[in-house]
């Protein structure tokens, strides 16, 4: 089916005069805002620039620097704006592993309201309901289910994947609905490249090794998306928003709240590290002790080992991303509709800021 240019939908104009200039301190925010949203699973970036009014500047700049057309004001906008999202990202990607790890379920809860949020901003955005625009929307839904179903969680991590992963991971970071740490998420690399940040201190040469790569795919990722994306919302908006539509309860879906982590001793890569010492390495107790700390006792050692002995550092790290959904309780519940709510009442409250 081919997809008639819209005339009715608003659209993102590529022929008319630049938007006002944004502030220094707004697109620092705004920077600030999609880097701790892009750090957590199911919590989208472009539903964070969407929602503050940035999206049309942001896809302009990304788009213009992409094709060397340069100017003062496009690259002052991105320098305060990348600003933001890299202090959110180097200051909070600590904090956003612990919630995710310890306290998944409410986590998730809150995910799904703020998500859920931009929803009656991409509804106007759609236009009149078309042929076009509902398949655009099924389309939409059925990418994020389908990489969900598909259960490319057991990549290996090597440069090509990690490349390719970051490609798509960075290219989502500009779509609303889609969270670059969910696409993360959904091919087992949320860990490794969350994880990588927080160890940028610690053990630079191994961080790096799966940052560079990252980040180059995401370079290529941003550049070709922001291109495809502007010429898309300027043609054809309608079925374009409904797509985006559709990634955003296609996302919502995968983040069902009531499942926990099977192994979340795992789920804690310091934790892990420890556990391959003691079954991989086959480390003496002193020696794991003197190199992970003193919680590290003759009891919890051969606990470890009873639990995942023959384990390869591969099958530890597949085995910590496994999660098993459970039934709730009332009060289960009630906390995560309360969560859901006050999300949806967040991104609602920031959408008229």
């Amino acid at each position: 089916m081919s997809f008639p240019r819209d005339t009715d939908a608003p659209s993102i104009p590529t022929d008319r005069p630049a938007p006002e200039p944004t502030s220094d301190v707004r697109a620092l925010s705004g920077g600030f805002l999609t880097g701790l949203a892009n750090l957590v699973p199911g919590l989208s970036g472009g539903t964070m620039v969407l929602i503050l009014g940035l999206y049309e500047t942001l896809i302009r700049a990304i788009a213009s620097v992409t094709a060397l057309k340069l100017d003062a004001r496009t690259l002052r906008f991105l320098a305060a704006f990348g600003l933001g999202g890299v202090l959110a990202i180097a200051g909070l990607s600590k904090v956003a592993m612990w919630s995710v790890v310890n306290h998944r379920m409410l986590a998730f809860a809150l995910f799904v309201g703020l998500t859920l949020g931009v929803v009656p901003e991409l509804l106007k955005l759609c236009g009149k309901v078309r042929p076009a625009t509902v398949v655009a929307a099924v389309l939409g839904f059925g990418v994020v289910v389908g990489l969900e179903v598909a259960d490319v969680s057991s990549l290996e991590a090597n440069p090509l994947t990690l490349g390719l992963v970051g490609a798509l991971a960075a290219a989502s970071m500009i779509l609303p609905g889609l969270s670059g740490s969910y696409v993360l998420l959904i091919f087992g690399m949320y860990e490794v490249v969350i994880g990588s940040l927080s160890l940028l201190s610690e053990a630079p040469k191994e961080a790096l090794g799966v940052l560079i790569p990252v980040g180059l795919g995401a370079l290529a990722g941003v550049a070709l998306l922001s291109n495809v994306l502007k010429f898309l919302l300027s043609r054809y908006s309608g079925p374009t928003h409904a797509a985006l539509l559709g990634l955003v309860f296609g996302s919502v879906v995968g983040l069902w709240p009531f499942q926990a982590l099977t192994h979340q001793d795992l789920a804690d890569r310091a934790t892990r590290k420890g556990i391959e010492a003691i079954v991989v390495d086959e480390l003496e107790m002193s020696a794991v002790a003197k190199e992970f700390g003193p919680q590290w006792t003759a009891g919890r050692i051969e606990e470890v080992r009873g639990a995942y002995a023959g384990k390869t550092r591969g099958e530890l790290k597949i085995m910590s991303k496994e999660s098993e959904r459970f039934p709730p309780g009332g009060g289960q519940i009630a906390a995560v509709l309360g969560m859901a709510v006050l999300g949806f009442g967040l991104t609602r409250v920031l959408s008229r800021a």
